[in-house]
């Protein structure tokens, strides 16, 4: 993996989509363990978007898993790391005047 090269490659996966009173989500799982790194892209070809209400479905289709090159990946996971800061910026003095 060079530094600026992005990567693609083509792996089955699951998808399942499931609208019922108990549930309401879609989740896809790609096949042989492939992991999903920081600043990747994942695109699911002929994926269902919706099913009617009450039902589930499970369908077997192809992604193609972009991957991010070194410089991508470096840069998401500095700016996850200084988004997820944000959420420390917090205080427990009370600060409110009735």
């Amino acid at each position: 993996m060079t530094w600026l090269a992005r990567t693609q490659v083509e792996v089955p996966c699951t998808v399942e989509i499931e609208q019922t009173p108990e549930s309401l989500h879609a989740h896809v799982t790609l096949d042989a363990g492939f992991e999903i790194e920081p600043g990747d892209a994942v695109t699911v070809h002929d994926a269902p978007v919706s099913v009617p209400y009450g039902e589930r479905l499970v369908v077997r289709r192809s992604a193609t898993v972009s991957r991010a090159s070194r410089l991508e990946r470096a840069w998401t996971k500095l700016i996850a790391h200084l988004e997820l800061t944000e959420l420390y910026e917090v205080s427990f003095s009370e600060r409110r005047s009735l």
